[in-house]
């Protein structure tokens, strides 16, 4: 399998993305081990989130005339809020089928943007993904991460990584659907390929590790958490082989390890982050993904106030 775009197509997305998604810092942790540690805060994009790359890349490469059927994408919340806010910029509606399981915080921003939601079980949810469409909806469907466009767009957060860092030796990104992890890995192949690559999963869903370990895409139990912005009860066939060509391995993380990860980036950089987000930290200060220059990337900071404050004041 080949690389799923090229680099002329990750500049062109960042011409797409221009204005709307936001350069964002990239800053030094303050943390004991490791020492270069680095933070990607993709949290202060405008949705909270890095996914208004992707869905901004996607509606800058669609015709006016299937926007104005609209819009829908499944998401358990920040793609909804990337499509939802992309949408109502360009004047188009969106539809979001979310599961039953999503935080009530990232569906109310969802609705807060004009965007629709259904919510449905979490298998009813998931088939969503496989169909690319649902019931009664005739709108432009847009993949959370199973589309090269929506992958390009995520990767222009590794040319920024590569201008602010040229000499990173290793990035540890959070693994849902791949499109994140898979959209920064092929261009750091394409710029940088010594760079170690690791995506980061909950121990409640890690279906990539899972797969890593059978050589093939293999299925595992998921236990909903506050972890919600990453973990599933799969991996797609076709992510996984870009994940095999892609990337150095995953590293699993426990709830507990995950919350102390929050807890450490709010008292030393002063940064609220997300379930998702603290796999990333977590499991770069475990020393699985070395002790150079490392970036862990910050996908989102979208976390129900109350629950963060309860998360950090028991880690």
């Amino acid at each position: 399998m080949g690389l799923p775009f090229t680099l002329a197509e990750v500049e062109e997305a960042r011409r797409n993305i221009q204005g709307v998604a936001f350069r964002t810092p990239l800053v030094r942790s303050n943390t004991d081990a490791p020492e270069n540690l680095y933070l990607k805060l993709e949290n202060l994009q405008p949705i909270g989130s890095f996914k208004i790359r992707g869905a901004m890349n996607v509606m800058a490469l669609t015709s006016r005339e299937q926007l104005a059927r609209g819009v829908l994408t499944a998401s358990a919340g920040n793609m909804a809020q990337g499509v939802a806010f992309c949408a109502k910029r360009i004047g188009v509606p969106a539809t979001i089928v979310a599961p039953d399981t999503a935080p009530a915080t990232k569906i109310q921003a969802v609705q807060r943007m004009g965007g629709r939601v259904i919510q449905v079980p979490f298998a009813e949810w998931w088939r969503t993904f496989e169909t690319r469409s649902y019931p009664g909806v005739d709108a432009t469907f847009i993949h959370a991460f199973d589309d090269p466009h929506v992958m390009a767009g995520n990767g222009t957060i590794a040319l920024e990584l590569l201008e602010d860092l040229p000499d990173l030796e290793a990035v540890v990104i959070p693994w849902g659907g791949g499109g994140l992890s898979c959209g920064i890995a092929a261009v750091l192949r394409m710029r940088a390929p010594h760079v170690k690559i690791f995506a980061a999963e909950v121990e409640t869903a890690a279906p990539l590790a899972a797969s890593f370990a059978a050589g093939a895409p293999t299925p595992v139990e998921y236990q909903p958490s506050f972890v919600d912005g990453i973990g599933s009860k799969a991996v797609f066939p076709g992510m996984f082989a870009l994940a095999q060509k892609l990337l150095d391995g995953s590293l699993v993380v426990t709830l507990k390890e995950a919350a102390s990860a929050m807890k450490l980036v709010a008292e030393r950089n002063r940064v609220i982050i997300e379930g998702a987000s603290a796999c990333a930290v977590a499991a770069a200060v475990s020393g699985r993904a070395g002790s150079g220059k490392i970036v862990a990337i910050i996908s989102g900071g979208n976390i129900d106030l109350d629950k963060f404050a309860h998360l950090v004041a028991q880690a």
